[in-house]
């Protein structure tokens, strides 16, 4: 406990917690706090101005992040004939119709994105407990249920990420590795706040993005001067 203790002091050192940073900045001192043994996801957190719990608020989007993500997706698609043979081509990794559902019953979640073509729906419904709480769920307003599966793939594995703001009115998303340039880190930051500001509900009232922090996975949090970072 006392090594970790010292490993998070030592890396809180020079960053002004109070202090809102040039984007370039705030991700020169992520990227150099970003110590791990692995190649540490850079994450972005936005504090927007709503209140998701009523419907009129809700945010919920979907953005191709420029640079990829760094990660390798691995993608479930619902399709039969030859869109199923579409997916597949596109290069995904787990095509399936009722012998699918059944995987997932049992347990097999082996996948990041699930995408489904329009007639499959009634079918995937039946997962809605097993795949809503982990994101999972296909929904055609980010994309995920598309007669397009070949197209909702490619973006899947190109770098498309879901985003959707928490009962506390932040989103989380990834927006690459700590390994990547700080150019290409500022572009992905930027397409996804220009994405969640095109995501702006009706009912939002008053100031909408209201924060804007970046980290790495195990470092500290580096506030972000919001108007640095629109594109």
């Amino acid at each position: 406990m006392v090594k970790i203790a010292k490993r998070v002091a030592a890396s809180r050192e020079g960053i002004d917690r109070k202090k809102l940073y040039p984007v370039t900045e705030a991700v020169a001192l992520v990227k150099e706090r970003a110590k791990a043994k692995f190649d540490e996801t850079v994450e972005v957190a936005i504090n927007l101005g709503v209140d998701p719990r009523h419907a009129d608020q809700m945010v919920r989007g979907v953005v191709q992040l420029p640079n990829g993500t760094g990660k390798t997706v691995r993608v479930a698609v619902f399709a039969r004939g030859l869109k199923a043979d579409e997916a597949k081509a596109a290069g995904a990794d787990i095509v399936g119709a009722e012998d699918l559902v059944e995987a997932i019953q049992g347990g097999n979640i082996d996948f990041d994105r699930c995408i489904a073509t329009p007639d499959m729906m009634p079918l995937v419904g039946r997962l809605g407990k097993v795949l809503g709480p982990r994101g999972l769920m296909p929904n055609p307003k980010v994309g995920t249920v598309s007669v397009d599966v070949a197209g909702a793939v490619k973006a899947a594995k190109g770098g498309a990420v879901e985003f959707r703001v928490e009962k506390a009115g932040i989103i989380h998303a990834g927006v690459g590795k700590a390994s990547f340039t700080t150019d290409a880190l500022i572009e992905n930051i930027k397409a996804l706040v220009d994405a969640v500001q095109r995501s702006k509900p009706t009912g939002a009232k008053g100031t909408y993005m209201q924060r804007v922090a970046i980290s790495s996975t195990q470092g500290p949090g580096v506030k972000v001067d919001v108007s640095s970072v629109h594109a």
